[in-house]
């Protein structure tokens, strides 16, 4: 029982309001029931596992896995034995039982870069089914908020008088670095899906990247322009955005010129800002669509963006997106620098097979001799791959600008 005491009052080290009910992380629960028998007959280790998964999420059958770096949890409130198996069969073991409720938990490690689908089974039928997705990252230093480092503010406002995408809202958020002085121009990178990109909480923390690497002077003085996909004016708040994959999968300058004609005049105005007119001086990125989005703001006016950061580009065959390998290889070479990042776990369906399609990108930008580089990862599709890299990707792509 002092075993579980420790472990308990390990989870609980650092919170700002210990007088606040506790909960247990997976990592200490897997060392409570591996190590401590005393645990199973603990009402502290049971309520704290209520408290970690939720007692109505469990009551109502919901999907209950909580995953801590590799290690995943499961809960079932169930009396009858419970076991997790695997989609294919394999049975990944049996439940154990906190007190006599019906809880019931089961805690293991996996390897990085895991996905598969459970079912948790009670008599011989499936009560919850899920996915378990490990995708485990360290970041550096350039990622972390950093003692002495000045930090850049953060300005958000709403659009929703566009001409070129009717019907449409969105939210834009600036990033202005502290070094930035009024008056003066600087350098532009634009973001796609920016809203959570910029968000120094989030995964990419492409604002507390921007304050480390401009203080470092590894970047210039940059603005970052965050932008938003369109949400249809009749969408429910939280769904998804309806114009997006209009606005970012779509080949040609629609979107480009909507950047140039709209959002970018309309942020000088707004937050008093100049931008440098020279593309050099000019970068744009994204991930997935709007990572192909990026490419092709680039692709179509060169004179305005050089620099493009794009990963688990969606360079598939979903709006034309599958002819840019053969385009690269017949078109003049463009004065265009191009960052990829992709991963072995990436997309493969209908519309066609991520890797394979940048793989294909980075073969044919190779053989145009354009300044590029490719960053192979056991990623999956999305940001997480990405946010780790971030740092060292815009050291890279901006090395040669002051």
């Amino acid at each position: 029982m002092r075993f579980l005491i420790l472990l308990l009052l390990s989870a609980s080290a650092g919170l700002a309001q210990p007088q606040k009910a506790l909960t247990i992380s997976p990592s200490v629960l897997k060392a409570a029931l591996d190590k401590a028998p005393d645990a199973l007959h603990s009402q502290e280790l049971h309520d704290q596992v209520l408290r970690l998964f939720g007692k109505q999420s469990l009551l109502k059958g919901k999907p209950s896995t909580r995953i801590e770096g590799e290690t995943v949890a499961w809960a079932i409130m169930d009396m009858k034995p419970a076991q997790v198996v695997r989609g294919d069969g394999t049975v990944i073991g049996m439940m154990t039982p906190l007190g006599d409720d019906g809880l019931q938990v089961l805690v293991q490690t996996f390897p990085n870069f895991t996905e598969f689908a459970y079912h948790i089974v009670t008599d011989g039928a499936p009560r919850v089914a899920g996915t378990v997705h490990i995708e485990n990252y360290t970041y550096t230093a350039d990622s972390d908020l950093q003692k002495g480092v000045p930090v850049g503010k953060l300005v958000k406002f709403e659009w929703k008088q566009s001409r070129l995408f009717p019907e449409t809202a969105r939210e834009v958020t600036v990033y202005i670095p502290a070094q930035y002085k009024p008056g003066a121009e600087a350098c532009l990178m634009v973001w796609q899906d920016g809203g959570r990109h910029v968000d120094p909480k989030g995964s990419m923390r492409a604002s507390v990247v921007f304050d480390n690497l401009i203080h470092q002077k590894q970047m210039p003085v940059t603005i970052g322009v965050f932008v938003d996909p369109g949400r249809k004016l009749k969408q429910k708040a939280g769904e998804k955005a309806g114009n997006r994959s209009f606005e970012y999968d779509s080949l040609g300058d629609l979107y480009v010129r909507f950047l140039l004609e709209e959002i970018l005049p309309e942020v000088q105005k707004r937050c008093a800002v100049k931008f440098r007119p020279e593309p050099e001086a000019r970068a744009i990125a994204g991930g997935s669509s709007g990572g192909i989005c990026s490419f092709t703001a680039a692709w179509e006016r060169p004179d305005q963006f050089h620099k493009v950061l794009c990963w688990v580009g969606t360079f598939v065959d979903i709006r034309g997106g599958n002819a840019y390998p053969y385009l690269l290889r017949v078109t003049e070479r463009k004065p265009i620098r191009v960052y990829l990042l992709d991963g072995s776990n990436d997309l493969d369906n209908k519309y066609g097979n991520w890797p394979l399609a940048n793989r294909m990108m980075e073969a044919s930008l190779k053989y145009m001799n354009y300044d590029f580089r490719m960053d192979w990862t056991q990623c999956f599709h999305g940001s997480k791959g990405m946010a780790p890299t971030l740092p060292e990707a815009l050291k890279w792509l901006w090395r040669d600008v002051k």
